[in-house]
């Protein structure tokens, strides 16, 4: 569930479990204290990697048909570094990269964090007008960015249109924007595979050749990196409409990162197989920090997330764990079954991370049956926490993979609590909203304390917490079980309905892919549920909304049968394939008011 100001101060929160048996009493948790935390900088701990590891692959791009050992990636980060510096990049200053998967963006990735600059990933989906608000927002210096964007399922699309309405006079010798002041130079990739001649653009300047230019083969000068400063900063995709710019250090990802892969078992023998972009905390730190701490490869299959591909970098490439949303470990399974893809080839795989949303329990199975996903974790987090708290073991029972989160990751302390009062942390069991706490909590967000106050609140011992705003429950193992948003709960006639028990009840239905359920309004009961169905294609797909209303009728209790069920193609997502159920109920009610989904 990814959906993130460190302190110093002592825990002071008092013991509320039993030391001898270790069986929670209240809903608070603390992390295991080893192993220690590094106190590294991201560029420090890199280099200690390419000294044991430098002969072995770091990034795989399938797409690229490309390879970068741990040295290779060592040497041309170095010589970016350089050739960015040449154009005027400083340390703290913040750049922009707008780019799908690809040995470019793992390259700049290392590149930024050499010279102390912030990275700031976009979306490559953003219209003009998003990508001018995050550029302002953050006063950002400079931009690299695709000539094309790629997105899952559509044709590409030039990024020239974008750039003319930031820059007008592109053909230019200098770089001119009255639209975004703080910009002093744009890099372009060049992945349109010959449509685009960007020879003409001279305000803008080749990626190659910034490379070319800081091609020396010698790191930059230290740069006076501290890894308590910001060097990430990560636009919150979110459910809402309403992004917010997150401040990760070092420090956090760093360890985050690390904490991920040791819970993974991750070796060098590990190849990794990552779908979910960089441009979001699941790409860039689940999977790129995660590999890059322990010696791991990591395969980025295609610029945007392609199921074919996918499988296809598997079965090349040797991948021993897979990554995914639900939505993308569907797709992956509905190519196996209709036969596009041979099964043979996927023996090797082991683990693999799913995060995003809850995972089904037919989904799990099916992942552990097709796939031999035997070892596949579940991870929770937000952007705000970098990103993950929660996560389960390789070995732990299925029923925890299936109806939890796991517990917390080391030095993370999680805590459930009233809603209406922060202050009263509630009983094991019992639902209320998830806060946490430790060096994963974010910095803040970005020229917004207003914002940033609202989540990031003292307690009375003065540690600091960041409240999630998701529903949650803790067992006395020290489990975490995500119910949902706060503010997604349904609430009919005065009673609680959770869309997650109804949604993981018509995923077990063998017409239904996908299913997402919110909460409409109603005259009668306030809020009432409605489902909105992905049916499976042909013969196996074919039920009627009288039939799904039933199948819900004879497993849950009669007040979670959905009112209106609506069959719908695909649903709106946000950047980690999270869907946006904000968007879902405006368009339910569009349907309301067209007179379908009444029967």
């Amino acid at each position: 569930m990814l959906r993130s100001l460190l302190f110093r101060s002592p825990w002071s929160i008092p013991l509320l479990h039993s030391p001898r048996r270790g069986i929670l009493t209240q809903a608070f948790s603390a992390g295991p204290a080893e192993p220690p935390l590094l106190e590294q900088t991201v560029p420090e701990h890199f280099a200690g990697i390419v000294r044991q590891h430098g002969d072995r692959d770091a990034v795989i791009s399938h797409h690229q048909r490309t390879r970068l050992t741990y040295d290779a990636l060592d040497r041309d980060s170095n010589a970016l570094s350089r050739g960015l510096a040449r154009l005027g990049v400083k340390k703290g200053e913040r750049v922009a990269v707008s780019l799908g998967n690809s040995i470019e963006y793992a390259t700049a990735t290392y590149a930024l964090y050499k010279l102390g600059a912030i990275l700031v990933p976009l979306n490559p989906a953003f219209n003009p007008p998003q990508v001018l608000s995050a550029l302002n927002h953050l006063s950002a210096s400079h931009l690299i960015i695709g000539v094309e964007t790629n997105l899952p399922r559509k044709d590409p699309r030039s990024n020239i249109p974008l750039l003319t309405h930031l820059i007008p006079n592109l053909e230019g010798s200098t770089l001119e924007s009255e639209l975004v002041p703080s910009l002093q130079s744009v890099t372009i990739v060049n992945n349109s595979s010959g449509r685009i001649d960007t020879s003409d653009y001279k305000s803008t300047i080749d990626y190659k050749h910034v490379l070319e230019d800081g091609e020396t083969g010698h790191a930059l000068p230290d740069q006076g990196l501290d890894a308590n400063e910001i060097v990430n900063i990560q636009f919150t995709s979110g459910t809402t409409s309403m992004p917010k710019a997150a401040c990760l250090s070092h420090r956090s990802i760093l360890n985050n990162g690390n904490s991920i892969g040791d819970r993974m078992i991750l070796t060098p023998e590990d190849v990794v197989c990552c779908p979910p972009p960089l441009f979001h905390c699941f790409g860039c730190i689940l999977g790129y920090m995660a590999t890059a701490t322990h010696g791991s490869c990591i395969v980025f299959p295609a610029e945007a997330f392609d199921p074919l591909a996918s499988l296809q970098s598997i079965r090349e490439y040797r991948c021993t764990a897979l990554y995914g949303v639900p939505t993308m470990f569907v797709a992956e399974l509905e190519l196996l079954a209709n036969g596009s893809v041979p099964h043979d080839g996927f023996s090797q795989l082991r683990t693999g991370i799913a995060a995003g949303s809850s995972v089904p329990a037919e989904l799990m199975r099916k992942l552990h049956k097709v796939l031999n996903l035997t070892e596949l974790t579940i991870c929770y987090g937000m952007t705000e926490t970098s990103p993950v708290s929660a996560m389960t073991t390789t070995d732990d029972p299925l029923e925890k993979r299936i109806d939890s989160v796991g517990r917390l990751l080391p030095h993370v302390k999680a805590k459930v609590v009233d809603p209406a009062d922060w202050s009263r942390t509630l009983e094991v069991n019992q639902r209320g909203e998830l806060a946490i706490s430790g060096y994963l909590v974010m910095k803040g967000y970005w020229d917004d304390e207003a914002r940033t106050q609202e989540v990031l609140v003292s307690d009375q011992e003065g540690v600091l917490w960041m409240h999630t705003g998701d529903e949650a429950s803790m067992d006395s193992g020290g489990y975490v079980k995500i119910t949902g948003r706060i503010k997604d709960l349904i609430i009919k006639g005065g009673e609680n309905i959770h869309p997650l028990e109804v949604e993981n009840c018509l995923f077990a239905h063998p017409a239904v892919s996908e299913v997402s359920v919110v909460g409409l309004p109603d005259e009668r009961y306030g809020e009432v549920v409605a489902a909105f169905v992905i049916a499976h294609e042909g013969p196996k797909g074919k039920v009627t909304a009288d039939e799904v209303r039933e199948w819900v009728r004879t497993k849950l209790s009669h007040h979670l049968v959905p009112k209106y069920v609506f069959w719908v193609g695909n649903y709106p997502k946000t950047a980690s394939g999270k869907i946006q159920k904000f968007k879902l109920r405006e368009l339910g009610m569009e349907f309301l008011r067209d007179g379908k989904g009444i029967k």
